[in-house]
């Protein structure tokens, strides 16, 4: 009997323990941003490059100017998907001594890019928001702009989520924008998750980047507008 009573504690406490692990598996913030300008599918382009090093001074290095991270909370990781992504976070990550964790899709046909982008966001959006390592931490992600928001890719791949607006749970909040638009690489969606016990965010809001004087003459357009012809010389469109 007492046995058989302990064998049902046991059940009991197990059962409770499945849920606050989850619960404690919470990010307190994710910081998205889109990869800089691209020359082509392998490289960014010069503007592209001195936007990288140019997050770093201001928003996203040790020591930035305007940093996104509180004072007690530096950045325990950036995430990257692509080359694009990769080139983009490195100087960042390097300036805290961080590793880049890579969930990696290499040029590829546009089907079968999408494809591995599918996969590797899912992956990495499980990560986030599942692996006890980043609770109650703020996480840098660096993505391609259609798996962070395109409505193009719901329609594409129905009842399926493949996007981050979709996996972090960014559709439970009102005023997130349902698409990352091509022209814009201007912006930092910042996700808040302040809720014990559950994956959805609390909070959202977009920043623009407005980069001081003496930083290179970079693309600052408004969200949606299209980007000012010239200002990103030998840069894809």
């Amino acid at each position: 009997m007492m046995r058989s009573c302990l064998a049902g504690l046991l059940l009991v406490a197990a059962c409770c323990a499945a849920p606050m692990l989850r619960a404690e598996a919470q990010p307190a913030e994710i910081i998205i941003l889109r990869h800089a300008e691209k020359a082509d599918n392998f490289r960014l382009c010069p503007a592209g490059t001195q936007r990288s090093l140019a997050l770093v001074k201001q928003y996203l290095g040790r020591d930035a100017r305007d940093s996104l991270f509180p004072a007690s909370q530096p950045p325990a990781a950036f995430f990257a998907v692509s080359l694009h992504t990769l080139e983009t976070a490195t100087p960042a990550a390097t300036s805290w001594g961080l590793p880049l964790i890579t969930y990696s899709v290499l040029p590829a046909s546009p089907e079968d890019f999408a494809l591995a982008l599918n996969q590797a966001t899912r992956r990495a959006a499980h990560d986030v928001l599942t692996n006890p390592r980043w609770t109650g931490k703020t996480i840098v992600m660096v993505w391609e702009h259609d798996h962070i928001a395109h409505s193009n890719l719901k329609t594409r791949f129905p009842g399926e989520p493949v996007m981050l607006r979709q996996l972090l749970h960014l559709d439970r909040l009102p005023g997130v924008p349902k698409d990352w638009w091509g022209s814009n690489y201007d912006y930092f969606w910042i996700v808040r998750y302040d809720r014990p016990g559950s994956d959805s965010p609390t909070s959202f809001r977009m920043v623009r980047q407005d980069f001081v004087p003496g930083q290179p003459a970079l693309a600052a357009n408004a969200w949606g507008a299209p980007r000012l012809s010239g200002t990103a010389p030998g840069c894809e469109r």
